[in-house]
């Protein structure tokens, strides 16, 4: 009997390096890969039109899309992680001089209100730096994958064609969120903050998810072992990323940040399943409750296949 094959959607990345090379395969199942330039645009094709069997899918997207009803699951393969420190970036030449002072001000955010990075950011600033987020107006550079998603009454859109960057130069808003700006005028908000947030990790073990992968509903009713067959897929191809890691083949940025998790930790730094990932997870879905991103607390296990 043949394979079923399942188009599948993914950013080619060191985790699943062997599923795009063949080098892995899910049992039972063939995986047509459709290679989309700029990922984010895959997700809004899956979110909005179920383009794919299998895509990768930012967090707080596939958490939003669920409430309103679009037909995927997730499973807990979770591609992406990162640090989010240095992701909030201010104008030196503003009177702004600690996170506390972004209140009554506005801060763009890149793309959409509901992004992962932007959650985990707002999430730090209010849990770390005791920081009102219904104090900030928070300025959208675009608008939201999850198209029928309301944003609170502080959440404005900066306008067609509008550039953060050139819009914080100017100081047209006070700071950015998920905006690489490159100018002597614009610095991280937070000092060192590679270091703040390795020192989160090592304290508090605050390590956040961005990416997981998501399964049409249609596809897991066809085929009911479809989602172990490509969990443990996906899984095979990280261990021989993380097997690399730990002989030291680290050779782009993101490999060295998992390669620094590794060394701080001990550990694996892309643990797959609920389990290992439940305290992140609790974290995530409370700070996207508080941003009124989710009008209801989700319980982690109704969420993953």
């Amino acid at each position: 009997m043949s394979d079923h094959a399942l188009t599948t959607m993914t950013r080619t990345q060191g985790a699943n390096q062997a599923l795009k090379d063949g080098t892995v395969t899910p049992a039972g199942y063939s995986l047509q890969f459709a290679e989309i330039p700029v990922l984010v645009k895959g997700f809004r094709r899956m979110v909005r039109d179920l383009e794919f069997d299998v895509s990768e899918m930012a967090l707080t997207t596939y958490l939003t899309a669920r409430e309103h009803g679009v037909a995927f699951t997730a499973l807990p393969v979770f591609l992406v992680r990162g640090f989010h420190h240095g992701a909030i970036r201010y104008n030196v030449r503003s009177s702004i001089r600690e996170p506390k002072d972004l209140e009554g001000r506005r801060v763009g955010v890149n793309r959409g209100y509901t992004v992962t990075t932007g959650v985990w950011a707002r999430g730090i600033l209010a849990s770390e730096y005791g920081v009102d987020l219904e104090k900030v107006t928070w300025v959208l550079s675009g608008d939201e994958h999850v198209a029928s998603y309301v944003p609170p009454v502080n959440v404005e859109p900066a306008g067609q064609g509008a550039d953060l960057g050139e819009m914080l130069i100017r100081g047209e808003i006070d700071a950015v969120v998920g905006v690489d700006v490159d100018h002597p005028d614009v610095a991280p908000l937070i000092p060192d903050p590679e270091q703040a947030a390795v020192a989160a990790l090592r304290e508090r073990s605050f390590y956040p998810i961005n990416h997981l992968v998501v399964v049409k509903d249609s596809v897991l009713q066809q085929y009911p072992d479809a989602g172990s067959a490509l969990f443990n897929a996906f899984n095979d191809a990280k261990q021989l990323y993380v097997s690399r890691l730990r002989d030291g083949d680290a050779s782009t940025d993101i490999d060295r940040m998992y390669a620094r998790v590794l060394q701080t930790t001990g550990t694996d730094p892309l643990p797959y399943g609920v389990e290992p990932n439940r305290p992140m997870l609790e974290t995530l879905m409370e700070f996207a409750f508080a941003q009124r991103i989710l009008t209801k607390p989700v319980a982690i296990d109704e969420v993953f296949a």
